[in-house]
C-alpha cells in the first residue's frame, strides 16, 4: 500500500475550500480592524497568504506588484514570511559585503591615496 506523498491540499476540492477560506477572511478584515489590538492586519495577511498560496493569478498580480514597487513588494514579503525573500535578503547582504570588501582592497592598492600616519615615539 503506498502512502499519498502530495497530502490534502493538492485535492481540488480542499484547494477550493481554501481560496474561499481566504477571501472570507480578507473581506472579514474590516470588521474585525475596529477591534483593539492588531486583529485586522493578521486576519488581512492570513487570508492574502491562503490566496496567493493557492491562485495562479494571484501570483502573477502579485509579481506584477512587486515589479511595480520593489520596496512594497519587500515589506510584503517579509510581512508573509516567504522562503524566497529570505534567500533574497540574504543574498543582498552578502553582495554587499563583498562589496565592501573588495572596496576596501582597492582604496589600499590605490596609488595616491591617503597612507595612515605611524603613531609616534
Amino acid at each position: 500500500m503506498s502512502r499519498n506523498q502530495k497530502g490534502w491540499t493538492h485535492r481540488p476540492g480542499v484547494r477550493h475550500a481554501l481560496v474561499v477560506l481566504g477571501f472570507l477572511l480578507v473581506a472579514s478584515t474590516p470588521l474585525v480592524g475596529p477591534i483593539p489590538g492588531p486583529g485586522g492586519i493578521i486576519v488581512f495577511g492570513a487570508g492574502l497568504s491562503l490566496i496567493l498560496k493557492y491562485t495562479g493569478w494571484a501570483k502573477r498580480l502579485y509579481v506584477r506588484f512587486k515589479r511595480k514597487h520593489p520596496k512594497k513588494g519587500s515589506w510584503a514579503d517579509w510581512s508573509l514570511r516567504r522562503a524566497s525573500a529570505r534567500r533574497r535578503e540574504a543574498l543582498r547582504k552578502e553582495r554587499e559585503a563583498a562589496d565592501a570588501a573588495e572596496a576596501g582592497r582597492s582604496a589600499e592598492a590605490a596609488p595616491g591615496a591617503p597612507q595612515s600616519l605611524p603613531v609616534g615615539d
